[in-house]
């Protein structure tokens, strides 16, 4: 795995008898999950998407080489990346969430706070983390336009306009 792979996907759970598999993607159409060519796996193990199709809140997938309930249960929790470069760019305006990673992170005042390190997804949004600049930890905020209303992928920074209490303790002012 490369630092640019992006996430297109979960595996939650094995469907049927002959190695269909339910995942949770990350793409704007679930039916385009195995449109970017063969996935990966965190461990370098490759899959390539025979079938998809769209399902409640998942796509039904069928890997080649996955043909028993046993092989598909095997992949529960399984994460499949592709490439980044295998996407299509993004418009004007837009950007893959892996392209935020290793931005430089700013107050509105163009002060460095720290470094992107990850975009998370726990179910009630997105949040961006973040690691302070000298050893200072790691922040998690929603990743809103109130709280990052700057993305200029160009100069590779964002703009935080963090809330009282993490400007704070960016400062290393807690009291």
């Amino acid at each position: 795995m490369t630092g640019k792979d992006v996430l297109l996907g979960a595996v939650i759970g094995a469907l049927g008898l002959k190695g269909e598999v339910r995942v949770k993607t990350f793409t704007e159409v679930p039916d385009k999950f195995g449109a970017y060519g063969p996935l990966h796996s965190r461990d370098g193990r490759k899959y390539v998407v025979a079938n998809v199709r769209p399902a409640k809140d998942a796509a039904i997938v069928q890997f080649e080489g996955i043909v028993s309930r046993e092989a598909a249960e095997s992949l529960r929790g399984v994460e499949l990346y592709v490439a980044r470069n295998a996407l299509p760019a993004a418009e004007a305006h837009e950007f893959y969430h892996a392209d935020l990673v290793g931005l430089r992170a700013e107050d509105n005042e163009g002060r460095t706070i720290g470094r992107v390190i990850a975009i998370h997804n726990f179910g009630a949004g997105d949040v961006i983390e973040i690691e302070r600049e000298n050893g200072g930890g790691t922040v998690m905020m929603p990743f809103t336009r109130e709280i990052v209303p700057t993305i200029d992928m160009p100069e590779g920074r964002i703009v935080i306009a963090a809330p009282e209490e993490v400007e704070a303790e960016t400062k290393g002012s807690v009291e």
